[in-house]
């Protein structure tokens, strides 16, 4: 695979959803949990959506349950949760797994793209991929980084 429009991934009612159809965009990718301590994060990826959406940005949620079942729910209730208690707008996809033999195969390239802080596994929830409208990931951000200070990168680019 030489870019992210190779993949194709289930979006949140299991349909196959290929990533071509986000050529051109810049990326935000996002793992995430609804019962973590770093889940008030959606609100600040919602802000970077409504402020850059209009310049290019769709940022792509994939629920994980990999850490510690901190998000146990089924897609209905990650997206009633979501909605009710951050007015999320942007693009939920199936849970995916992102370390060990299961992997699914989009988070083992990005994982080859960028290491982070423990090498190529991702930490935890809300690791962070951006990436550029070639399809190429540019950064990785840390499951701590705030969606706000990406704001610059992100305004580098688009």
């Amino acid at each position: 695979m030489t870019s992210l429009y190779d993949f194709s991934v289930l979006n949140q009612n299991n349909q196959v959803t290929p990533l071509d159809s986000y050529r051109g965009k810049v990326l935000l990718i996002v793992n995430t949990a609804t019962g973590c301590g770093l889940t008030p994060q959606y609100q600040g990826l919602q802000e970077l959506y409504e402020r850059y959406q209009d310049q290019g940005l769709e940022i792509l949620d994939f629920p994980c349950n990999q850490f510690m079942g901190q998000a146990p729910g089924s897609a209905e209730e990650i997206n009633s949760f979501c909605n009710l208690h951050y007015q999320t707008t942007f693009p939920r996809f199936a849970k995916i797994k992102l370390n060990g033999k299961e992997a699914d195969p989009l988070y083992v390239w990005l994982k080859d793209q960028k290491s982070g802080p423990l090498g190529k596994r991702i930490e935890w929830n809300f690791a962070k991929f951006l990436i550029g409208r070639d399809g190429q990931v540019l950064e990785r951000f840390s499951s701590q980084t705030d969606p706000q200070t990406i704001q610059e990168s992100l305004q580098k680019i688009l």
